[in-house]
């Protein structure tokens, strides 16, 4: 599995590795294939807002964006045991640290877990799940904690220097509990991803 990532933020507190590692993780254990790709950009609150309006005609910035190549479907398409392997590149996820760290005071939690959580969510989106109904909703989310939980075990486990493993209620939200702190400073919900 190839992750490459740019940090073009200049935003300090970014752990690339991190990032590197709980990508490839949440992608092993989503069976996806492993010549597949993946690209993680980091960048300032100036360009994600750009790409916010660009994309998805929501005016302000946002924490993460996910840009699929070919968007599978949960289950399919990338699985090593699948008839078609499917696409050797998934495409980009679009973090920024800035906003991610408002998110992160406001939840309770540091600026590491956010981006791991949103890294999580980005490669999620590429694999093709979202979370325009309920439904859809409910089960990215727990899926996104569930991986990132196991990530934290697993670091343990490899005795890896990420940081510890956060244990507020806030850390694994619910999409009820991140829309509610959304809600609470009255702006555009982040975790995004552009329409296809």
């Amino acid at each position: 599995m190839s992750i490459e990532i740019f940090n073009e933020s200049g935003y300090p507190g970014v752990n690339e590795e991190a990032l590197i590692d709980v990508a490839g993780f949440a992608l092993r254990h989503m069976d996806i294939n492993p010549a597949a790709e993946l690209s993680i950009h980091i960048v300032d609150l100036d360009t994600i807002a750009d790409l916010h309006v660009r994309w998805l005609d929501l005016e302000g910035p946002t924490d993460v964006m996910s840009f699929p190549v070919d968007e599978l479907t949960p289950g399919s398409g990338g699985r090593p045991d699948a008839a078609d392997p499917g696409p050797a590149m998934l495409g980009d996820i679009v973090l920024c640290p800035e906003f991610a760290e408002r998110q992160a005071t406001k939840a309770g939690h540091n600026l590491s877990h956010e981006l791991a959580l949103l890294t999580v969510h980005g490669c999620l989106h590429l694999m093709g799940f979202d979370h325009l109904e309920p439904e859809q909703e409910r089960e990215m989310f727990a899926l996104q904690n569930e991986l990132l939980a196991d990530w934290y075990d697993d670091i343990a486990e490899r005795e890896l220097e990420f940081p510890a493993k956060p244990s507020g209620a806030s850390a694994f939200p619910s999409a009820a509990d991140r829309a509610a702190l959304d809600d609470a400073e009255g702006h555009i919900p982040p975790i995004a991803e552009p329409r296809t």
